[in-house]
């Protein structure tokens, strides 16, 4: 099970990142916290001090087409945010 996705990258995560060094992250739905607190150090040799977890549930998308009226909703995901040791950060590049 491949338990980092992707690191989510918006305003409000860089926001995050810039004030308290917190990182967010996309995870496996069925990861726990020690799980991920494992696969982050792992793959990006930091200490992290605490994981918090929250499921966001996906958006009512709808749209106006040729074909008439569609409606559907974008997918949930597990999102991770990490506090790291002070004085370490994560490059997300770097590991591409």
């Amino acid at each position: 099970m491949e338990i980092l996705k992707k690191p989510i990258l918006t305003e409000k995560a860089s926001a995050l990142t810039e004030k308290s060094n917190r990182f967010t992250f996309s995870v496996n739905h069925k990861a726990n916290k020690i799980q991920i607190k494992q696969a982050i150090e792992k793959l990006y040799g930091v200490t992290i001090v605490a994981v918090n977890t929250m499921v966001v549930d996906g958006k009512a998308k709808s749209r106006y087409t040729k074909a008439g009226f569609v409606s559907g909703r974008s997918p949930k995901y597990k999102k991770a945010i990490v506090t790291l040791k002070d004085g370490e950060t994560i490059d997300y590049y770097a590991t591409l």
